[in-house]
């Protein structure tokens, strides 16, 4: 794609400092995000709550209790938004300026080093412990170690995924996604492209999201009709939507920046959203009870039917949009986080960010990768070690020793794995980037 930044009707365009207008609050664009990690953490509990609650049948049991616990797979839609903001932010920033967008290799390798080598090492471990009947099978192993166990249509286990491994197939719609978001922004980018202004190319890029989430429901139809095909509600198509909340945060937040005037209306709605998390979250709340009542389809993923299927799709598009935007589109903290026991936090939205920069919720996301990966490995030998049967037990009782033991592991894996893989995979673009070109 030949850059454009140069052309006539891009020279009006007034992106502005930080340290220009100081009354002017733009979203954080570059650098860590805290806010976001924090709300990485958040989810990482929720999904292990879930599965706690799922194995113990608390979550499946009927009434607002059960129907709550059950909300809580909403945590794989705040995990697909968080990757649709983080990772689709470099794309929506060529495409508005009009030029070439990220190299695709460099970012898949990025890619592959951080998510593969720690999913190796657990994957690795549940085949061992709990893949007897697989162990000699290299199909198995192949489909194990490359998360494209989803895509057998008639497979050995029950649920999701092979034993102990049943919550990779996120995992699986996850690195999907990873594959195919530069062609995605390609697509979107090439269809911006065609706008004269930046505000033209936004809005371009708006409508391309909505058109993605469509494309997201019309999966629907081939899942349900002629005939039911519940292993399809673990493939990319179905969650399209959920990502595209996430990518449009990002266009948003980009845009802001690139906005010509003083003050337009996407800086206006980006500085209101970041101002109004109490509003957002109490949406985002409606949304997660919704979710929770029979028009969002029965307990167990996968199961019900296209209409209930639909709104369960809707209901996560909705929650993952107000949990993720106040944090997405909130602007670079200007110092520390003020403590939630002090009054000033609790002006202006503050509570947010003193909330989801907590040190807690810090260590949390930092190990959060870990505690998705380990969580139902731990849960399945606690399990064990008890004698429970599964849908009996206590919650609280497994979900204490569980959890400890998640955190426990997920330490382990980002000291030993993930920091490792992180610290080569830096050297390794480094060395590349100063190579001499040939």
């Amino acid at each position: 794609m030949a850059p454009h930044s140069s052309a006539p009707e891009d020279r009006d365009v007034h992106v502005p400092s930080r340290a220009a207008d100081p009354r002017l609050v733009l979203p954080q664009v570059d650098g860590r995000h805290e806010a976001l990690d924090g709300i990485r953490a958040v989810a990482a509990l929720m999904v292990l709550v879930f599965h706690v609650a799922s194995e113990t049948g608390e979550a499946l049991a009927p009434g607002v209790y059960g129907g709550l616990l059950a909300s809580l797979d909403l945590a794989v839609p705040l995990f697909f938004a968080l990757s649709g903001v983080l990772l689709y932010r470099p794309w929506a920033r060529a495409a508005l300026d009009g030029v070439r967008g990220p190299r695709a290799r460099p970012y898949l390798w990025r890619r592959a080093a951080r998510v593969l080598p720690a999913y190796w090492v657990v994957a690795v471990a549940a085949l061992l412990v709990y893949a007897e009947d697989e162990i000699d099978s290299p199909r198995h192993w192949w489909e194990v170690l490359t998360l494209t166990f989803p895509f057998n249509t008639d497979p050995s286990w029950f649920g999701t995924g092979p034993y102990g491994l049943g919550q990779m197939w996120s995992l699986s719609v996850e690195v999907s996604f990873y594959l195919l978001l530069p062609l995605f922004g390609l697509l979107l980018a090439l269809w911006a492209r065609r706008g004269r202004s930046v505000d033209a190319r936004g809005a371009r890029l708006l409508a391309g999201l909505a058109v993605m989430a469509v494309l997201g429901l019309a999966a629907l139809v081939p899942q349900f009709h002629p005939e039911p095909h519940a292993y399809m509600h673990t493939w990319l198509p179905r969650t399209m939507g959920l990502f595209a909340a996430g990518m449009a945060l990002a266009v948003l937040s980009e845009w802001a920046w690139r906005e010509p005037g003083a003050d337009g209306p996407v800086r206006r709605f980006c500085r209101t959203v970041a101002a109004s998390p109490g509003v957002c979250w109490l949406l985002a709340g409606g949304f997660f009870v919704l979710n929770a009542t029979d028009a969002a389809g029965s307990r167990f993923i996968g199961s019900g039917d296209i209409w209930t299927s639909a709104v369960h799709s809707l209901t996560g598009i909705g929650f993952a949009f107000f949990l993720v935007a106040p944090a997405a589109l909130a602007p670079r903290p200007a110092s520390a986080p003020v403590p939630l026991r002090r009054a000033a936090a609790w002006r202006d939205g503050r509570w947010m960010e003193a909330l989801l920069r907590h040190r807690v919720c810090q260590f949390l996301a930092r190990i959060s990768y870990g505690v998705f990966l380990w969580q139902f490995m731990v849960l399945y030998l606690w399990r064990d070690f008890t004698g429970q049967e599964i849908y009996t037990g206590s919650f609280w009782l497994d979900a204490v020793p569980v959890t400890a033991g998640t955190i426990l592991f997920a330490m382990a894996t980002h000291r030993w794995v993930e920091e490792p893989s992180r610290r080569w995979s830096h050297r390794f673009f480094q060395r590349g980037a100063g190579a001499p070109k040939v």
